[in-house]
């Protein structure tokens, strides 16, 4: 399948936000989402972004039924690890689903890892949940691993009221 792979610009923002509400289903989390269109334009687009993205694309005789021509896209931004330096972290990677097993996930993560090593850095990190197999067989297939269980370590968040009782101490 024809297809190609490249940086996310402003003009993407709708689509990325059509594509992330599509993983927040696929991962049945949608009432999480927050982010808007607005939201990505800003936080994406401005002097100083606070993340990165690039954008799967086919050709227009590929197109969905709904009319896309853009049908995946990874979002990253960069990080730094005490013990190995810089590091980047991908936070998202979606393909719409007629699209997979085509080739374009592994572009698109091959891609990350691309810009990952072109700056330098010594980790590509990310999370997958642990009841999606599918995608954990994909990124142990891709030669990655699971630092959960290898390392023992466990992704922390905090947010909401608990975030702003932190930030008063």
């Amino acid at each position: 399948m024809d297809f190609s792979i490249r940086e996310a610009n402003l003009d993407d923002c709708k689509d990325i936000a059509r594509m992330i509400m599509e993983l927040a289903e696929y991962v049945k989390l949608a009432e999480h989402v927050k982010v808007t269109q607005k939201d990505l334009e800003q936080d994406g687009f401005s002097s100083n972004p606070l993340f990165h993205g690039i954008i799967a694309e086919v050709p227009e005789q590929h197109k969905t039924k709904e009319g896309h021509t853009k049908i995946g896209y990874a979002l990253y931004f960069y990080a730094y690890s005490s013990w190995s330096g810089r590091a980047i972290y991908m936070e998202d990677l979606y393909v719409m689903p007629e699209y997979r097993g085509k080739g374009v996930g592994k572009a698109l993560i091959s891609k990350v890892a691309q810009l990952a090593l072109a700056a330098g850095c010594h980790q590509l990190n990310f999370t997958v949940l642990d009841w999606n197999k599918p995608s954990m067989d994909f990124y142990l297939s891709q030669g990655c691993f699971n630092i959960t269980a290898t390392m023992g370590y466990h992704y922390m968040r905090c947010e909401g009221e608990a975030l702003e009782h932190l930030a008063q101490l």
